[in-house]
């Protein structure tokens, strides 16, 4: 029985790899979830077949409650809410994590010292990833308005940090601790999770939803050591990989060191940033803007998150192929960290239809944009925005952006004349060679279409 449980575990834990391989391309992702989806349920499935497991019950209910819970939400859940799902997602998954390690480190039957120290790591970790993840959660749901900085906060984090630390040292080194030296330590923990998300800006959010994956995925593969599952030891261990990956990916796209982004408090507060540009912003109507689009000979368009939340992505798909039809060469240029969790434009660009051909990152694209004609940008802000190239002064300075300034014309696309998410005004909006169209992205590109047809 132990050789088919591990050799199950075994296939599990392929079926993990080569499913996130085939994530790694927007032609195989589909499969690829299908492929990791399929690891899981093998793994669930010979997980009851394991020596003294009881409660099965329980366990049967409990999966199918959280299965019907994440149908729903899947089917249901807006495209412009996936990133806050993914937050919440992956703050469960560390929130299991802690309490399968606290319902052992209550039973007081783990192993070696060895086995109790990866466990406690595992806990400090996944509370973390719970407590801030519902942070992160509540950012991007909209239920925080701000971000929260205060007098002494990274001093007073750094006590809450030690005390977990002290706390989870007690428990590995005493063999009978005090009664409440272990939800003394959840509760650190968890305190210190919210308090490192609560001065982090909204502009950070997909660097903080990647950090806390990667959190996640370790806190999984420390239980699973502790519990002596090779298929959460794989599991978890994969998706740390790839979380830290990604992290320092999009760190790098950003070009601020990962320190920065946790203890900076960058986008909290952006109502300075927002006067430092002067000038006037000038305006266009749909007709002259469909005009020179429709007599253009190359159109680059830069999604954004007013995109995902007009639900603007099958509108702007259509306009596109309209321009098509008149021999306009129409390509997609994608920030790495353009809406509000990674790859969340390439989502939207594929619920669409659009080709993944015509689709270009930053380092592909910027070199075409002086060669086109426009650039139209829609409800993007910081990844366009040229003092990050130009202004030594600006917060930004130094990330990459994409070059849609050096464009003959551009045409934004906004709701209004308020800043961004993270409160920096763009220098963009206030050239020369760029024009407004105001009003919800959705309806713009709706009249884009109707004047297009009309010439």
């Amino acid at each position: 029985m132990n050789t088919l449980i591990q050799t199950s575990y075994f296939v599990a834990a392929v079926l993990f790899i080569l499913g996130l391989k085939r994530m790694s391309s927007p032609v195989t992702a589909r499969g690829g979830i299908v492929w990791a989806g399929a690891g899981m349920l093998v793994a669930t499935l010979i997980t009851f077949l394991t020596p003294g497991m009881t409660n099965f019950a329980l366990i049967i209910v409990a999966i199918l409650v959280g299965g019907a819970l994440a149908w729903y939400s899947g089917r249901k859940v807006a495209m412009t809410d996936m990133p806050q799902m993914i937050a919440i997602y992956n703050g469960m998954g560390g929130g299991a994590a802690a309490a399968i390690a606290a319902i052992e480190l209550v039973k007081g039957d783990v192993p070696s010292q060895a086995f109790l120290s990866l466990g406690v790591l595992g806990a400090f970790i996944g509370s973390v990833a719970f407590a801030g993840s519902s942070i992160a959660f509540a950012k991007l749901q909209g239920l925080m308005k701000r971000s929260v900085i205060f007098p002494g906060q990274q001093i007073i984090n750094l006590l809450f940090f030690a005390g977990a630390l002290g706390c989870g040292a007690l428990l590995i080194l005493q063999s009978q601790p005090a009664p409440l030296v272990l939800p003394a330590f959840f509760a650190l923990s968890l305190a210190f999770g919210v308090l490192m998300t609560l001065p982090i800006g909204g502009a950070d959010m997909p660097v903080v939803i990647s950090l806390y994956n990667a959190f996640t995925g370790l806190a999984v593969a420390f239980e699973g050591f502790v519990l002596g599952n090779a298929a959460m030891i794989i599991a978890g261990t994969v998706v740390g990989s790839a979380g830290t990956l990604l992290t320092q990916l999009m760190a790098k796209a950003m070009n601020r060191p990962l320190s920065n982004v946790l203890f900076s408090g960058f986008g909290a507060h952006g109502g300075a940033a927002a006067e430092a540009t002067e000038g006037t912003m000038h305006e266009i109507d749909s007709t002259d803007a469909a005009i020179l689009m429709a007599y253009a000979s190359k159109v680059i368009i830069v999604p954004g998150y007013g995109m995902a939340v007009a639900q603007a992505q099958h509108k702007i798909w259509e306009l596109t192929e309209l321009l098509e039809e008149r021999g306009v060469e129409v390509k997609f240029a994608i920030h790495p960290v353009a809406g509000r969790m990674p790859g969340h434009m390439n989502v939207l660009l594929a619920e669409a239809g659009v080709p993944y051909d015509k689709i270009f990152d930053l380092e592909e694209i910027n070199a075409e944009f002086p060669q086109a004609d426009v650039a139209l940008v829609i409800g993007a802000n910081d990844v366009v925005n040229p003092a990050a190239r130009e202004n030594p002064d600006s917060p930004i300075y130094g990330m990459p952006i994409l070059d849609v300034d050096k464009a003959q014309n551009v045409i934004v696309i906004k709701r209004g004349k308020g800043t961004g998410f993270s409160g920096l005004q763009n220098e963009l909006f206030f050239r020369d060679n760029t024009r407004m169209l105001y009003g919800d992205a959705q309806k713009a590109a709706g009249e884009l279409i109707g004047n297009v047809k009309q010439l």
